[in-house]
């Protein structure tokens, strides 16, 4: 069953600010919750993270949240915390809608449920859209030269996963390294490490049950 999830988030220099603690965000929030008739599940908290990007612990739970088909409605007080990043914030709203997960934000009275706040949203859309082309544009020589030279371009390191394009740390798999880290400090040899994984069911990126323990050494070097 699909969940309505509140966020709330302060950066350091915020959270002696009243207009913007995590209280007050929180307090705004429910009300709104309760206005809409929508009862909140859950609230996801940053605590101390800019919105300079998604690479945040809480943010990061929300969008696997939504990724696995947990969240039907995101609550915020307003949208810069989410994020400040107008190339991030397309990103989420494209996320958004391909799992049809509506987006209110008190202070800015949006709410995409309606047609009026999906309106608004389609156009910072657009403008987001504009922005990627533009950077795409400039970067495409670079891009190009990447790719002549042979450079691996695309491929995603285990470890994290891919919003939009940027890379952002995968808890699961961040504990996976961690565990392979701890088996070879224990004196673990890679074909052994290998082994416990597929023992414990852990599977590989691209969700394979068999470990190479060329694969591990791979991961543990990069790690390092």
């Amino acid at each position: 069953m699909k969940k309505t999830i509140g966020y709330i988030r302060v950066s350091t220099t915020e959270q002696s600010q009243n207009g913007v603690s995590l209280a007050n965000q929180l307090r705004k929030i429910e009300a709104f919750g309760i206005a809409k008739d929508t009862e909140l599940c859950e609230v996801i908290e940053d605590a101390g993270y800019s919105a300079k990007s998604l690479n945040r612990p809480g943010m990061i739970r929300l969008i696997e949240m939504v990724r696995e088909n947990q969240v039907s409605t995101v609550v915020i007080y307003k949208l810069d915390r989410i994020t400040r990043s107008v190339k991030d914030l397309g990103t989420l709203i494209d996320l958004f809608n391909r799992f049809n997960v509506d987006l209110m934000s008190v202070q800015d009275s949006i709410d995409t449920s309606t047609a009026a706040g999906r309106l608004v949203l389609n156009v910072m859309a657009s403008v987001s859209q504009w922005e990627r082309e533009t950077i795409a544009e400039r970067t495409s020589e670079a891009l190009q030269y990447k790719k002549a030279s042979g450079k691996i371009y695309g491929e995603i390191p285990y470890g994290f996963l891919r919003v939009g394009d940027d890379l952002i740390e995968d808890e699961n798999e961040q504990r996976v390294i961690t565990l392979m880290q701890s088996l070879k400090d224990q004196g673990y040899s890679y074909r052994a490490i290998a082994r416990e994984l597929e023992n414990d069911g852990i599977l590989t990126k691209k969700g394979n049950t068999r470990w190479s323990h060329k694969t591990v050494k791979k991961i543990i070097s990069n790690a390092a």
